[in-house]
């Protein structure tokens, strides 16, 4: 290339030496275009040289990363092997200290057992000569301990003697408790028996909603349910003598969801009684409110009859006729005969004894049961 340039250029200075007037412009553009002619060809005679030297670069190069591939590769076996290799070594000799330090402690425990050994056999000779001692005092204490005996066997006699007799007074303490009981029983029965007899004078209205007596007073409305249900057994002049009427209890609670009952005192008893009749013949009524009048009894005599609830539904089912005397007595017809039960465990006793009444009547017995654990919390 550098000779064609210098061929170029001589070949061009020549040419215009030989005719300087002439041809000076002619020469001057063969000039250029040989110019760029020549500047062309040495352009893409250089393009080919270095697509030459980029194709032998590119696989110089590619092999020299092959090799460096191959070698990288192998170094890196060669370290993993050093690795291991060095790995094993460290485990043989960490193998090998242990196996020598477990050496020294075995031969230092064997001179720590020989020594112990000694001990032991010079403690054994002192605990010889203590036990031979110590036998001596247990001689002694063998002998103590059948005199403490000896005593301790006179004094279980005195125990048990003296237990006798707590024994006798416990026996004598139950029975007197026993007499207690029966006479707080008792009275218990003739409180409640002298309430409720305080109480004969005494209706108990239930289920009157209390909404009425904003506008009118008890008696009043008391007054108007007589009228309403049962105006014949009024007197001429149409009006009943109601000592006193309040309603139970004073206060409401406010986690009582229905009506408080009304008690009414009356003065004439006869009255009362035919009340009671009058209601026993058919419900009474106040403002389209069905309302129940029963006979005013003690509390707890009121919770001995509700435990006979349950019973007495399933009674009036079978067409026995069931009825609640005084004070909770329940009362029944079987076979044309009239039959009475103080509680409801005298009831089921008798049930146990009537095959074809406890099957009719066992399917409410723990309902009734229930209903009775219920009133004895209340």
């Amino acid at each position: 290339m550098s000779k064609q340039k210098k061929n170029m250029s001589g070949k061009g200075y020549y040419s215009g030496r030989d005719d300087p007037d002439s041809s000076e412009a002619s020469g001057k553009s063969k000039k250029g275009a040989n110019w760029s002619q020549g500047q062309q060809e040495i352009l893409d005679e250089l393009k080919k040289e270095i697509r030459v030297v980029e194709e032998k670069l590119g696989r110089e190069m590619r092999v020299m990363q092959e090799n460096y591939e191959k070698k990288i590769t192998t170094l890196a076996k060669q370290a993993q092997k050093n690795t291991e290799e060095n790995n094993t070594l460290k485990n043989k000799i960490g193998q090998m200290a242990k196996e020598a330090c477990k050496s020294t402690e075995e031969k230092n425990s064997l001179k720590t057992r020989v020594g112990q050994m000694e001990k032991d056999v010079q403690k054994f000779s002192e605990e010889k000569n203590f036990l031979r001692s110590r036998i001596g005092q247990m001689e002694k204490e063998v002998q103590n301990l059948t005199e403490e005996k000896n005593s301790l066997k006179m004094r279980i006699g005195q125990v048990e003697a003296n237990d006798n007799m707590r024994h006798q007074e416990t026996v004598r303490q139950s029975r007197k408790n026993e007499r207690i009981e029966e006479n707080v029983k008792y009275l218990i029965g003739k409180t409640n028996d002298l309430e409720n007899r305080s109480r004969r004078d005494h209706l108990r209205i239930i289920g009157l909603p209390e909404c009425h007596d904003q506008k009118k007073s008890l008696e009043t409305i008391f007054q108007e349910i007589i009228k309403e249900n049962c105006p014949n057994i009024l007197y001429p002049e149409g009006k009943i003598e109601i000592e006193r009427i309040h309603r139970s209890p004073p206060e409401k609670d406010p986690k009582m969801k229905g009506a408080r009952d009304v008690i009414a005192k009356f003065q004439n008893p006869l009255m009362k009684e035919r009340i009671l009749q009058a209601v026993r013949k058919r419900p009474f009524k106040y403002r389209g409110a069905t309302v129940r009048i029963t006979q005013d009894l003690a509390p707890s005599t009121l919770k001995e009859r509700r435990a006979w609830n349950v019973i007495f539904r399933r009674a009036k089912e079978l067409g026995l006729q069931p009825r609640i005397t005084y004070p909770a007595k329940l009362s029944i017809i079987i076979q044309g005969r009239r039959w009475a039960y103080n509680d409801i465990d005298e009831f089921h006793a008798f049930l146990m004894k009537r095959p074809d009444l406890n099957r009719k009547f066992d399917i409410h017995k723990q309902d009734a049961k229930r209903h009775r654990r219920a009133n004895i919390r209340e």
